[in-house]
């Protein structure tokens, strides 16, 4: 089996700092459905986006790894950690993105005033996927990242 390999191309503490801040919109996602449900739509707007910022980061960040592990050699069919590599995070990387829009859809609608305290289950459902977007990412970090073969 050819290169390269986890050890040969992973940042963790970068990796970590992307996580981190993907774990921490989960904080600001909860802000979000506080803020709506008390009826404060500036702080709705504003969590909103700093969930949407910090989702738009974490994909900058792996957009950022798939460019540096792919000048290094690495693609899908490089090896099956290539394959296990670009398609577990990218599908996720995809699931991310659609948070991002669902965010700011939720966004343009609190902008146009059709998010109201009355409407604040939109904003929980969508706070219940970002979750679970982020309790995946924190199985395939676990998984891919840390646990070394």
């Amino acid at each position: 089996m050819t290169g390269p390999y986890p050890e040969d191309l992973f940042d963790i503490p970068f990796t970590s700092v992307s996580a981190f801040i993907l774990l921490m919109s989960s904080v600001t996602m909860v802000l979000a459905l506080a803020a709506v449900q008390r009826g404060d739509q500036h702080g709705l707007r504003i969590w909103l986006l700093t969930t949407a910022f910090m989702g738009i980061l974490f994909v900058s960040g792996q957009a950022f790894e798939f460019t540096e592990f792919h000048r290094q050699g690495l693609s899908l069919s490089t090896n099956l950690f290539g394959t296990t590599f670009f398609v577990l995070t990218g599908f996720h990387g995809a699931h991310v993105t659609v948070g991002i829009l669902i965010l700011l859809s939720l966004f343009v609608m609190a902008q146009r005033g059709r998010l109201t305290q009355a409407e604040s289950l939109h904003v929980e459902l969508a706070g219940l996927y970002w979750h679970f977007v982020d309790i995946v990412w924190i199985v395939i970090f676990t998984l891919v990242y840390l646990i070394q073969p």
